[in-house]
């Protein structure tokens, strides 16, 4: 659990004074500041029992408890105001802490999915119902609370960046709230911020991210008890219907009530949030015998749900690689019951699978993934071998242009699942597609950027042995014959620093020290008593007075 604690300090923030009007009600229950951003024409108070100050804000951040809001044009009432509420000179820039937000300015909201966000109340000023109900949302908002810690995060797991270059940002991109920053080679989730939608856990290639209401494997356990059950009793081709109970178990009930109900074939699954349902679970539900499944959501979400669209869009070419055709998966946004069943009428399910996997999910995420997808190749009607996917996949194969490889190595060194690494005794690179998530940080490091992405499931990858790359012999010192490290490298190198670099001019034996290992190097140099600085004249050094200098004399030109 996540601790949250709230004092009561509160800030109003409206244009008119319709917001003194709501602080005149929650006086008595809280710690009031009232921000005006249009003071026109507001008679001062008799008696000043909360400040008023005029301001607006520029920016917001924090959640219940601990909101840090700067204000600009922000000033103080003047003692001497009479008819009229009249104000010392602004500034910009003013920092207020609080601990509860409400926002009655009628404007853009002050977060991103604001209604998420604990302890930050938007009410239309127009609505005078909204504002009361904004109002005694915020009087009981005042001690300690306990929210669900919703993300569990393993930072080694993480594939975010490496040396400073980015690699996977899938979560940073779906996160509704901003919750999710980046913190070095890895990312950073405030509990305290999240409101536990869950799109990151589904997009996180490598499991570092992962839903704890229920875990994914929970989930699936839950799947495969509920259509085993269903195809004993003589069920036949089911649709799953995921919903949340605020909005899905309301609206179900509601059809139940008031028209015929779910159709018997139905079967629906209460979640947490639909936006944290991941592949896996989609996947292991076809391979569990769901002939097709829907999600329902609001007509109006209350947040952006590119991930769940995304999550569908990755699935569906999968399904249909492996000959489950048709629209198997899909959304239905309504409000209305009736809508909703009429839409699950409508549903055209095909065939299922002739016999179900009963497989148990144990482990990770993305060991449940693959196992449920190997699952579903064994059972699918019409298997294939590799089946493309879309881009941003978190499956695929690396491929290198190997003409323009020099074996650096650097991408084995970012890669930060091992599906690239090398071989300590000779010089190759491989690559195992079993372990790649493409997060792209090999082809963000590449130096000679011959690395390329090939978005694709290949269900023979976890049985084959890791795939050379590129092997190359290795060179042999000139002098003690010991190997190290490439023949094209050693090439390329000799050829960009000969007759060019002022180092290696004026006696061949100066470039013979490249060809020579680490040892023999220092050895050679000693022995000839070479200096490098008894070759062709050094170039000058060049220093910011020069480029200055040089920038002033070329209007003069």
């Amino acid at each position: 659990m996540v601790h949250l604690g709230s004092a009561g300090v509160t800030l109003i923030y409206g244009r008119d004074e319709r917001a003194i009007e709501v602080a005149a009600l929650l006086k008595e229950h809280l710690d009031l500041t009232v921000l005006i951003t249009e003071p026109h024409d507001l008679p001062p108070p008799r008696i000043s029992e909360f400040p008023v100050v005029k301001g607006k804000i520029r920016s917001a951040k924090g959640h219940l408890g601990n909101f840090e809001i700067v204000v600009d044009d922000y000033a103080l009432p003047l003692p001497s105001s009479r008819d009229r509420l009249r104000f010392a000179p602004a500034r910009d820039g003013a920092l207020s802490r609080c601990d509860i937000v409400l926002d009655m300015s009628g404007g853009a909201p002050l977060f991103p999915a604001a209604d998420l966000r604990d302890g930050y109340l938007r009410a239309d000023p127009g609505d005078p119902a909204a504002v009361l109900r904004a109002a005694l949302r915020a009087r009981d908002l005042v001690g300690d609370f306990d929210k669900p810690r919703y993300i569990t995060f393993s930072a080694d797991l993480c594939a975010h960046s490496r040396s400073r270059i980015v690699g996977c940002h899938r979560c940073l991109d779906l996160c509704p709230t901003s919750a999710i920053a980046p913190a070095g080679d890895h990312v950073a989730i405030d509990d305290k911020i999240c409101a536990g939608c869950g799109q990151c856990a589904a997009a996180c290639p490598t499991g570092a991210a992962a839903y704890a209401l229920p875990p994914a494997d929970a989930l699936m356990r839950k799947l495969r008890t509920l259509l085993m059950v269903y195809r004993e009793a003589g069920g036949s081709r089911p649709i799953l219907l995921f919903h949340d109970e605020s909005h899905g178990g309301a609206l179900i009930d509601a059809l139940a009530r008031h028209g015929d109900g779910l159709l018997a074939h139905v079967l629906p699954v209460s979640v947490n949030e639909v936006t944290q349902i991941g592949p896996e679970a989609m996947v292991a539900a076809f391979a569990y015998g769901a002939a097709a499944l829907r999600v329902l959501l609001r007509a109006k979400p209350r947040h952006d749900l590119a991930g769940l669209h995304a999550t569908i869009a990755l699935t569906q070419p999968i399904l249909a690689g492996l000959g489950l055709a048709g629209e198997r998966l899909a959304v239905i946004e309504t409000d209305d019951p009736f809508a909703l069943g009429e839409a699950l009428r409508a549903v055209d399910a095909g065939e299922a699978v002739s016999a179900p996997a009963t497989f148990l999910p144990v482990g990770g995420k993305r060991d449940v993934l693959r196992f449920a997808l190997r699952e579903l190749h064994r059972v699918a009607p019409a298997p294939a071998d590799v089946v493309p996917l879309p881009a941003g996949a978190p499956f695929g194969s690396v491929e290198i242009q190997v003409e323009g490889c020099t074996l650096c190595l650097s991408c084995v060194s970012a890669c930060p699942t091992g599906a690239l690494s090398d071989d300590p005794e000779r010089p190759l690179l491989r690559f195992s597609e079993e372990a790649c998530v493409q997060c792209g940080l090999c082809k963000a490091t590449c130096p000679e950027k011959v690395i390329g992405l090939t978005p694709r499931l290949a269900f023979a990858a976890a049985m084959t042995a890791p795939r050379v790359l590129k092997q190359e012999e290795p060179f042999h010192c000139i002098r003690c014959g010991k190997p190290f490290g490439v023949k094209s490298m050693i090439d390329r190198v000799t050829a960009k620093l000969e007759g060019k670099h002022w180092m290696y001019q004026g006696s061949p034996s100066r470039l013979d020290v490249i060809k020579m290992c680490e040892d023999c190097r220092v050895a050679f140099v000693t022995e000839e008593g070479l200096d490098p600085y008894a070759g062709t004249a050094r170039p000058k050094p060049r220093t910011t007075d020069d480029y200055l200098r040089e920038r002033e004399e070329k209007p003069r030109r």
